[in-house]
């Protein structure tokens, strides 16, 4: 199938499926007309490729993975180093949600504490004017 049957097959952009290919992920033939053919593989590969982008994977974890992915969900066969590779992902984001959850508590306290001061200086006093962001 062509490129375009492919993007309709899976509901993936014709320049996602380029870039894909230029990280290794899909491996079209070519026609003798220089479009890219692709089996009927392809669609079952597109889709582990999606949900494996949708665990928040990079591409180059993905073409590590992909080998080891089976079915659609994908199922994933125990190939070397596979656990030790899915254990770092989730925990750099286990520390970015620590990270966020920290950059949230504090946000929570400047307007706790400038909501605060507002309601102590009961309004009597015209607060300073604060500059736009980008000003």
């Amino acid at each position: 199938m062509l490129i375009g049957e492919l993007s309709r097959r899976t509901g993936v952009r014709t320049h996602q499926l380029r870039y894909y290919e230029a990280q290794g992920l899909l491996e079209p033939r070519r026609a003798a007309s220089g479009y890219r053919e692709y089996t009927s593989d392809a669609v079952l590969t597109v889709t582990q490729i999606r949900r494996l982008l949708e665990a928040g994977l990079s591409t180059q974890e993905i073409g590590y993975l992909l080998p080891c992915a089976t079915g659609a969900a994908p199922d994933l066969e125990p190939c070397p180093e596979l656990l030790d590779t899915l254990r770092a992902r989730m925990h750099g984001l286990d520390e970015h949600i620590d990270l966020l959850t920290r950059s949230r508590q504090v946000l929570h306290d400047f307007i706790d504490a400038t909501e605060q001061r507002g309601v102590t200086a009961n309004a009597v006093v015209s607060p300073p004017r604060c500059a736009s962001p980008g000003r």
